[in-house]
């Protein structure tokens, strides 16, 4: 009797010290930043890049270190010379800091200390060679919507405490066009003008300084003078200007220069000669000549620290009546008409015998002064081809194309001119799994962002969403984002710089190891066998539909938003699309994703084909009867990239589908929903078919929430009795071995009470806080050990940061006992959008974020 006694007391006392470290740890993730366990550790596997990296930027001088600022808010970082890339965002802070860099510098005195700018105006600082970053200043008067542009940051090369800071959105490639009517570039809500910022204690104290030029100003570079480091130079939307005193009075330095309109500029500096030249490249400027036109722009060079300009564009220009390719010469008169504001084809139809594109970046080999490099962005920048970058050697007296990707140069077009003029022919940029798509299709426009050049004269470039690399002067150029398993395979490895939009992960799909992986604009993925690979802890990944299924006349489906197999065939695989191709569509492969087609249009809008209508979750094939199949539409999506269609539906609605006869027709199933719901996720009873749970979420105070249950195939819906503190439901979790339910519930502008996850055993009936947070998306149990569970925790708005410090994934051994936070390695732990255990491995967990792809880590 005393020993039960003392049991019983014990398991009290167990209890309560239990209870007690969970309201320490609940309070303390809400207010402070808690540090993740070291020991479990995310690791990207990709694919790499699959999006656009918006800049690049090379240590000045160690070549094992690189930077990207890619376009999904990450940022990476590689101290092995590209070999492998780390997030440099802060694993445990609130995923905004360093989210869309526009710049990184660092000191030529100090290699270890260096500077960034991110779009809302911060400037971070690093003292570990950019491995870490801290917040030590943020730019007065950020705009509503949290912006605050600037474009350059640029350190003293003989003071790391001073500092120039340029206003302006001038690399907003995408919203920045130049024209006739726009010859300065357009202003953007989002950025300031008109100065250029500058400190002289370590960003303690600014001051604005070249205030004088223009109220529009916008700042291309700014580059100081190393013979004199009281004299710099920036090149802007106004032409080119000098100061001689450290940035207080500046004069315009444009002599010789046609337009002095520079779209970008650089320097070279020899520091054994004292040699300092200045190279720009000019805004290219169309004039109607007749029934064709005149071009005025190109490339030039000062040795003189600016005051005269000498002309190197050599033969740079194109003759286009030797261009016979159709889609070149459109793009062409797209151009054109773009910059002229009428249209070229009806006006001037005669094709110039010397013109060349609008060129957007410039570099300088730094060890030799004639090799410069120029690209183009034909598909954001109004911009043409033929080429994605040009090369001279020997200081521009004669350029060439020397990155030449897409079916045009693979199919040899064009041959026998562009021997004429002693241009290297034939395709010779590499790509991983979209190589498909550049070679077999008739693409012609390619969206370079890019361009950088290391210290010893290595360039990198970025064509068709991948980071590719010349170690050779640009005769080949090598994609450095995947891994190839071995030649052939298809199956990549990503090296961890991921900017892939990460969506629905399937992990158990009939066939035991492979996972397939939902993707925006990159399709649907399965894992490979790693072959002779050594890290066997390492993921590959094989497209399955895609770009791999591209070629002319017909296009793979890109944006996957949630695919489910058949229960009792596992090559049979469906897919719902929400944009680009076969959006609104219900895909279906019989042969493993070999092959697909479109068995059912389920939605149609009135926006354009490759945006948004919609977004899907939730495909679930029925176990007993596969012909009963089920998604959402979710009306007020969450997580989803853009955050909600931009068009009208002209087809479809929003709420629950139903397919009876294996999804060839679907009909909307919201009867008891209330009007104007949401329904984000809906879930089968692991013992039960009939019955379905829908989770209506919310985004402002009014909108309808709820937990809803149907016992007859979603033919009707009852609300549940739920806690009433709980505003939003985002998602519920039915663990297959015990039946708990897990209820995750909050919405972005919550207050703490209304959030957090809710934990019922006995079906629904009765819920106890489980999990305090504003604001959860996701609760996953292991499928193989119930007391391994994980909680996915995004950030609120920034207005309610105060009120929770510690966004991102935490896990709990002992079934919620205890819980720890495990952020390390990703970097964006305010928007992971699915968390999986592993079928097999318990120790093994599985993650999609935002905007970088999956991760895998291993609980130790």
């Amino acid at each position: 009797m005393k020993t039960r006694i003392f049991l019983s007391l014990s398991l009290l006392f167990s209890i309560l010290i239990n209870a007690q470290q969970d309201k320490a740890f609940f309070r303390k993730i809400a207010s402070k930043k808690v540090i993740s366990n070291q020991s479990i550790e995310w690791k990207n596997f990709g694919p790499g890049m699959s999006g656009y990296n918006e800049e690049f930027w090379c240590h000045p001088t160690d070549t094992n270190v690189m930077f990207m600022g890619p376009d999904m808010h990450v940022s990476y970082g590689s101290w092995d010379n590209g070999k492998s890339w780390q997030t440099i965002k802060d694993s445990d802070g609130f995923g905004k800091g360093m989210e869309r860099v526009l710049d990184i510098e660092f000191s030529t005195k100090n290699p270890d200390f260096g500077l960034a700018l991110e779009r809302r105006g911060k400037i971070f600082e690093t003292n570990d060679r950019g491995r870490s970053w801290s917040l030590i200043y943020t730019i007065p008067g950020a705009f509503k919507s949290g912006t605050n542009v600037h474009t350059q940051i640029a350190i003293h090369p003989s003071n790391d405490d001073i500092w120039f800071v340029g206003a302006g959105d001038f690399w907003n490639v995408k919203a920045n066009h130049r024209s006739k009517k726009n010859i300065h570039g357009k202003k953007h809500p989002r950025a300031k003008y008109g100065y250029v910022l500058k400190t002289t204690n370590h960003g303690k104290s600014w001051k604005k300084v070249a205030t004088n030029i223009s109220e529009n100003l916008d700042v291309a570079r700014i580059v100081f003078n190393p013979n004199n480091p009281k004299q710099l130079f920036i090149a802007t939307n106004y032409g080119v200007f000098v100061s001689n005193n450290e940035g207080e009075d500046w004069k315009p330095r444009g002599k010789g220069l046609p337009n002095n309109l520079p779209r970008d500029f650089t320097s070279y500096y020899n520091p054994e000669t004292k040699e300092f030249v200045l190279y720009l490249v000019e805004q290219t400027i169309y004039q109607p000549n007749g029934k064709s036109i005149s071009t005025k722009g190109g490339v030039y060079k000062s040795t003189d620290n600016g005051k005269s300009w000498e002309n190197i564009t050599g033969n740079l220009g194109v003759n286009f009546n030797k261009i016979k390719d159709a889609s070149h010469r459109n793009n062409y008169h797209k151009a054109l008409s773009y910059f002229l504001g009428e249209n070229s084809k009806k006006l001037y139809p005669q094709f110039p015998e010397n013109t060349y594109s609008g060129f957007n970046r410039i570099v300088v080999n730094p060890i030799n002064k004639n090799e410069i490099y120029l690209v183009a962005n034909q598909r954001h920048d109004k911009s043409f081809g033929p080429g994605d970058a040009w090369k001279t050697e020997d200081g521009g007296k004669t350029w060439v194309i020397i990155a030449r990707a897409g079916e045009y140069w693979f199919n040899k077009k064009d041959k026998a001119y562009w021997e004429s003029k002693g241009n290297p022919i034939g395709a010779n940029v590499e790509f991983s799994h979209v190589s498909r798509s550049y070679e077999e299709l008739s693409e012609t426009r390619f969206g370079n962002r890019l361009l950088a050049i290391n210290s010893i004269g290595e360039v990198f470039i970025g064509v068709g969403q991948q980071t590719q690399r010349s170690n050779d002067g640009g005769a080949t150029w090598q994609q450095i984002d995947d891994i190839e398993t071995a030649p052939g395979s298809n199956a990549w490895i990503g090296r961890g710089d991921s900017d892939l939009p990460g969506r629905y992960m399937l992990l158990e799909t009939g066939i035991k190891d492979r996972y397939l992986l939902c993707s925006g604009e990159h399709g649907l993925w399965q894992t490979a066998n790693l072959g002779n690979y050594p890290d066997k802890d390492a993921v590959a990944v094989k497209q399955i539909e895609g770009q791999v299924h591209d070629h002319s006349g017909n296009h793979g489906a890109h944006s996957i938003s949630t695919v489910a197999v058949h229960p009792n065939d596992p090559n049979t695989i469906y897919i719902l699309m929400w944009r680009q191709e076969h959006r609104g569509k219900f895909r279906r492969s019989t042969d493993g994703g070999k092959t697909w087609e479109n068995i059912a249009t389920i939605f149609e809008a009135d926006n354009g084909s490759w945006e948004d209508l919609g977004y899907q979750y939730s495909l679930t094939v029925d176990p007993v009867n596969p012909e009963n199949i089920y998604f959402c539409a979710i009306k007020r999506p969450i997580q989803e990239v853009g955050g909600g269609s931009k068009g009208k539906l002209t087809k479809g609605g929003y709420g629950v589908y139903h397919s009876p006869d294996g999804g060839y027709t679907w009909n909307l199933k919201n009867n008891g929903l209330p009007q104007n719901a949401s329904v984000r996720r809906i879930v089968m009873h692991p013992d039960n078919s009939k019955t379905l749970y829908a989770c209506l979420n919310k985004r402002g105070k009014k909108d309808p929430s709820g937990l809803y249950i149907s016992i007859n195939k979603a033919k009707s819906w009852k609300k549940m009795n739920i806690p009433s503190e709980i505003e939003g439901v985002n998602n519920i979790f039915i663990d297959r071995n015990t039946k708990n339910m897990y209820l995750s519930a909050g919405y972005r502008t919550g207050s703490i009470e209304t959030g957090g996850v809710w934990k019922s055993t006995n079906n629904g009936k009765t819920w106890k806080k489980f999990f305090k947070a504003p604001y959860v998306w996701q609760t996953e149990v292991s499928p193989i050990n119930p007391n391994l569970i994980m909680v996915n925790v995004p950030a609120q708005v920034s207005t309610k940061f105060d009120q929770f410090k510690n966004p991102g994934i935490y896990l709990t051994k002992n079934g919620g006992k205890s819980w720890e936070k495990i952020n390390k390695g990703i970097g964006q732990p305010d928007k992971m959008v699915d968390i999986k255990f592993d079928p097999y491995n318990e120790n093994i967990i599985w993650s999609a974020a935002w905007g970088s792809g999956w991760f895998k880590a291993i609980i130790k």
